[in-house]
């Protein structure tokens, strides 16, 4: 039996889809932890279902020590109780069994990267073969317009005036924003339009980045590039999580001296308390990200 058999994800799926109305991110995102649990148990020959609580404090403990994120961890413990509500509810088991202590979500801002960490990620890809344009390009958007990795992955050919120097990324709750698109990120995707993308484009996707087999490339398939390349350049894995440009962007720009509700519209996030996070300033949104982005 498979291990998604095993974990009845399926099931789990629509039970999150269909009764408890969770975002696809969500969806995917609990069914990749609980896969990573399921191997976690495997491996020491642990239980599946039904599950021992013991054994989720432990897993909790490894991903802590293996250097996630707080936020990260808190994800997996968030998925491992969702999954254990479903299992009580589908008669599997009597009682949830993830009811231990958890770690409590740090309030700390998440790792960056130095602007000199930032340059080596980049020369990491500095191939001409379409792969290495690609990764480039990944990279210097990701870092030059401060997207996630899921607005990176869900970037479309339409979404980008090369012209005006603007990207129109979807973010959360399929909200669009308007990001300039300055300096060497935009470089470096015209040079990935031109060289990298046609060797790569199947007629498959209108999507910007694509896959070798020309399909659209995932979230997961970004995190992919970023530990890949980060591995070249010499950076450390636990220096390393999927929305490490992002970061790194908000963070760099602030010190910067841009100001937060500028930083706000183009990070996309609702409230102010989000990007209060990284710290605080105020002026006009191409001006000053023209003026203050170290790479623009």
């Amino acid at each position: 039996m498979s291990l998604e058999d095993e974990l009845l994800l399926p099931e789990f799926r629509k039970y999150l889809r269909y009764e408890r109305g969770c975002s696809e991110n969500t969806v995917k995102a609990y069914g990749a932890d609980l896969l990573r649990w399921g191997g976690f148990c495997r491996k020491r020959n642990l239980p599946l279902v039904p599950p021992e609580a013991v054994a989720a404090a432990s897993f909790i403990k490894s991903l802590t020590e293996a250097g996630y994120s707080s936020s990260t961890v808190q994800r997996h413990a968030a998925a491992l109780r969702s999954w254990g509500v479903f299992l009580v509810e589908e008669g599997i088991l009597e009682k949830g069994v993830f009811d231990c202590p958890l770690p409590e979500k740090g309030k700390s801002l998440p790792r960056i990267l130095s602007e000199g960490e930032i340059r080596r990620l980049f020369e990491a890809s500095m191939g001409e073969d379409p792969l290495d344009l690609r990764d480039r390009a990944v990279l210097e958007t990701g870092y030059g317009c401060g997207l996630r990795a899921g607005e990176l992955a869900g970037l479309r050919l339409q979404d980008v005036d090369m012209a005006g120097g603007l990207i129109r990324p979807l973010g959360k709750g399929d909200k669009e924003r308007v990001v300039p698109f300055l300096g060497e990120a935009r470089n470096r995707l015209h040079s990935y339009l031109e060289k990298g993308r046609p060797a790569l484009d199947r007629g498959l996707s209108d999507r910007v980045f694509l896959s070798r087999s020309g399909k659209n490339l995932r979230r997961e398939d970004v995190w992919r590039i970023i530990r890949k390349r980060g591995r070249i350049a010499g950076i450390p894995l636990s220096r390393l999580h999927p929305h490490i440009l992002r970061h790194s962007f908000a963070t760099h720009l602030l010190r910067r001296g841009m100001d937060l509700r500028t930083l706000q519209e183009i990070l996309g996030h609702a409230s102010i308390a989000t990007t209060e996070r990284y710290t605080h300033f105020d002026l006009e949104l191409r001006d000053v990200y023209d003026r203050t982005h170290p790479r623009a």
